[in-house]
């Protein structure tokens, strides 16, 4: 299908429907993506490198309670272009101005999910005719939440990496009842040429990469328990420096907060840290560059070193579980335990696992085309904003409520502070009523027999 632009109208004609989206556009498409936390800048900024060279591409930061730090920034956009490398900080407001005199055919929401609806009525409040709503998830999204979609139930495209993300969101979509459009793009900061090998073992030179992760595992002790390993396989192996790489250095912000910092968990070792088990932060492609294997619970870190043919170890001595965020990795052959992480004893995944999982082949990836067929729909007048499936309740004071959480003490709103001041109690109160009810629930019969009599 072939789409034309009226130069003055700004209206669209569809041609023959013989042919592809692929071709349907030779004006340029105006795309802004809206990111806050660092991994969404990242993602956000390097989804947008996947779209035609033609396209009109920016980026803007929202100034959120997840700001990322000056470092984090330059981290997060290394390897963009100049244009999307500088983005600008903007406040709520700010972002709807630009929308407003902007007036772009397309919006990439690259936020955390309970800021997209707050946002969806920020551009939808700005906008004479809407633009074309994007979201998705950055990372593994495996297993599927009912909160991600319900987070995300007015957008128009819902981008995932993998057929098998694509599959279990569908199925649950369905469950829910909202109907939602799924689109298929390789994890953006993977290389374009995958060929990972297979053979197994340690390399003897570069460094251990431990991807860590603010929620996983979330408990201290387990956390203990993984820097105190990585000491003792630092120690077995002095040659190799291992890098417990974070995700923000003291002080800077990410997407999920940190109860139990590495850097204070390794100095509270016993025996005392080797001098080769160092913390840093920074990108994560610089620290792959000369990784000699890679380490990590869950993380999407994981992902990347397989796209470059590092080894990895899957630690599953805290359990294989949707919290842990690691059951994506089933059948991977990456799994090991503690003994595999002191002695080096990295894999490579099995190749029945990889065309499922992220690794498909680049042609499969459809999302620009279907952000094509949604930009057809949009001219036509036939993309009316979906319904929220939850959260409606409460009128103005709802969407206050709303924009307050999500954004802190960068909604500097009075209505804001009114919803909080109101919400905050009754919602207390409804937490509270929810844990008896769900306790009572759970008492036995016989026990609340008991009881009565």
């Amino acid at each position: 299908m072939t789409l034309t632009r009226d130069a003055e109208s700004g209206s669209a004609a569809s041609g023959s429907a013989d042919e592809t989206t692929e071709s349907r556009s030779t004006a340029a498409v105006t795309i802004l993506a809206i990111a806050d936390s660092d991994s969404y800048v990242k993602w956000g900024a390097t989804l947008l490198g996947q779209v035609p060279e033609h396209w009109q591409r920016s980026l803007i930061v929202l100034a959120s309670p997840v700001l990322p730090s000056g470092t984090q920034l330059a981290a997060a956009l290394t390897g963009m272009t100049e244009s999307i490398a500088a983005p600008p900080i903007l406040d709520l407001s700010a972002i709807a101005v630009r929308i407003a005199a902007l007036k772009p055919d397309v919006v990439l929401l690259s936020v955390r999910g309970p800021l997209v609806k707050v946002v969806v009525r920020a551009i939808v409040g700005a906008s004479v005719q809407r633009p074309v709503i994007v979201s998705g998830l950055p990372g593994i999204s495996i297993p599927a939440t009912k909160r991600a979609i319900a987070h995300r139930a007015q957008v128009d495209l819902f981008v995932l990496h993998s057929r098998r993300e694509i599959r279990e969101f569908e199925a649950l979509a369905a469950l829910m009842g909202i109907g939602m459009n799924f689109g298929l793009s390789t994890l953006p900061f993977l290389p374009r040429t995958v060929l990972p090998q297979k053979a197994q073992g340690r390399t003897q030179n570069g460094e251990v990469i431990f991807a860590a992760q603010a929620k996983v595992p979330a408990e201290k002790a387990d956390r203990l328990a993984l820097v105190s390993w990585l000491a003792e396989s630092a120690r077995r192996h002095p040659y190799l420096r291992v890098v417990v790489k974070v995700r923000a250095a003291r002080g800077e912000q990410q997407t999920h907060a940190e109860r139990f910092d590495y850097a204070d968990l390794i100095r509270e070792l016993d025996p005392p840290a080797p001098h080769n088990l160092i913390v840093a932060s920074g990108a994560m492609s610089g620290h792959l560059a000369g990784a000699a294997g890679l380490v990590t619970v869950s993380s999407t870190a994981a992902i990347e070193a397989i796209a470059l043919s590092i080894p990895v170890i899957i630690v599953a001595d805290f359990g294989v579980s949707p919290e842990l965020i690691n059951t994506v990795f089933t059948d991977s052959g990456l799994f090991g335990n503690c003994g595999d992480l002191v002695e080096g004893r990295f894999r490579h995944p099995n190749a029945a696992w990889l065309d499922d999982n992220y690794f498909h082949a680049i042609e499969s990836n459809n999302w620009v085309d279907r952000v094509g067929e949604l930009l057809v729909r949009r001219a036509a007048g036939q993309l009316p904003l979906k319904p929220l499936v939850r959260g409606e309740f409460g009128g103005l004071l709802r969407r206050a409520w709303d924009r307050k959480r999500a954004l802190g003490r960068f909604d500097r709103s009075w209505s804001g502070m009114l919803a909080l001041v109101v919400g905050t109690p009754a919602r207390i109160t409804l937490v509270v009523i929810r844990r008896l009810l769900s306790r009572r629930a759970r008492v036995p019969l016989a026990s609340v027999e008991t009881i009565g009599a």
